[in-house]
């Protein structure tokens, strides 16, 4: 089982940077026109205003990708978290987690076991947080009963 949790993007680093190179066409269309009829401190405001926008523009391409992963698979609990350019990847044995999802909505998710714990839900709406959290802890009570009947099968 698996759980990707991401922002809702409504445009691509790709489809961004596609807009961002028509409006510096334009941009730079009207400030040259400008430039030749005399007004050259037009040119100098819209260099400012393109790389105001381009930084503007980068923080968000850079937050796009964006994400949670969390999957069950081969006993083990995967949980990874990527922020800009930081990914923390985090394992826990499925049997000792703990799923703790505070009372106020505006709590994240912790997962914990043996010391180590991560937040998750972050790109999740606080209202739907209590239903993922649920969701977690009845994949992994049920992965825990079928890896206890295989087991119980297997030794017979």
């Amino acid at each position: 089982m698996e759980w990707v949790l991401k922002r809702n993007c409504s445009i691509s680093p790709r489809q961004l940077m596609a807009v961002y190179a028509s409006l510096c066409v334009v941009s730079f269309g009207i400030a040259s026109y400008f430039w030749a009829h005399g007004a050259r401190v037009v040119m100098f405001f819209a260099w400012v205003e393109l790389l105001g926008v381009a930084a503007a523009m980068l923080l968000y391409a850079r937050h796009a990708g964006d994400r949670e992963r969390v999957a069950l698979q081969s006993g083990r609990l995967v949980v990874e978290r990527c922020d800009g350019s930081r990914t923390e990847r985090v394992e826990f044995d499925p049997r000792r987690v703990r799923v703790e999802c505070p009372d106020h909505a505006e709590a994240l998710i912790v997962l914990s076991a043996r010391g180590t714990s991560v937040e998750i839900g972050q790109h999740v709406r606080p209202g739907l947080r209590a239903r993922l959290a649920e969701e977690l802890r009845t994949a992994l009570r049920d992965a825990a009963v079928l890896r206890d009947e295989g087991w119980s099968a297997q030794r017979r």
